[in-house]
């Protein structure tokens, strides 16, 4: 099976087996997307729904964020750990949606990218969930699994996968097959346990067995990483 036949398997399986899956951090608007994700950095993504409600009720807007002293939102910040840093990029990527984009949060990749604290990951999440355009999230659950299951071979840095994912996950498919991952990389193709495969609905056509994999363990802590 050619790697482009299986990334289709694959895709199809994960629907049948996770068909409402998608983003596990809590937002109804994209700028608190935009905050949560930077502080899902080394945190699980159930830690930051609980931290951001103290957040925004302190600081309810992006202008009131942009206004508020970084030291005020660390301390709020600080159960996610890094406080200083993610306070400081929340508070500097506030301001600018204020200055520079009247408090919108701007639909072009590049322009994200250029928001202190967002990467690759943070970008492709936003561009994906929020404004349904092509995004590939490749976060450690995604980097772990696509190895395991033979779509990439040994490919550790994030972009080094996600560019390789472009070629064989079909653009509309991208966002919603990393989510999968995510759940299943959680439930199924674990990190800190052996992988339950007797109960993988990929278990056929997996890659794993015979492939050793060293990805694991800086896992299970959210997206470890923007």
């Amino acid at each position: 099976m050619t790697k482009e036949k299986l990334a289709i398997e694959i895709i199809e399986r994960l629907k049948k087996e996770y068909p409402d899956a998608g983003c596990t951090l809590d937002y109804n608007q994209a700028w608190k997307l935009l905050v949560s994700v930077r502080l899902a950095a080394q945190c699980t993504d159930a830690r930051v729904n609980v931290v951001v409600e103290d957040l925004y009720a302190k600081f309810p807007s992006i202008e009131a964020l942009a206004s508020a002293p970084v030291e005020e939102i660390e301390k709020i910040v600080k159960p996610c750990g890094l406080g200083h840093s993610k306070a400081r990029d929340i508070s500097a990527c506030m301001k600018i949606l204020k200055d520079e984009y009247k408090g919108s949060v701007p639909d072009d990749f590049d322009k994200l990218l250029k928001l202190p604290g967002v990467g690759r990951k943070s970008a492709n999440l936003i561009m994906g969930d929020v404004f349904g355009k092509p995004a590939i999230v490749t976060d450690t659950h995604c980097i772990r699994l696509v190895n395991r299951m033979g779509l990439v071979e040994g490919i550790r840095e994030p972009k080094k996968v996600e560019m390789a994912l472009w070629k064989l996950i079909p653009p509309k498919e991208g966002s919603d097959f990393c989510h999968r991952l995510v759940y299943h990389g959680r439930e199924v193709c674990t990190a800190r346990t052996k992988p339950y495969c007797d109960k993988c609905c990929l278990n056929d056509i997996c890659g794993r067995h015979g492939v050793e994999d060293g990805l694991s363990q800086t896992d299970g802590k959210g997206r470890n990483g923007v």
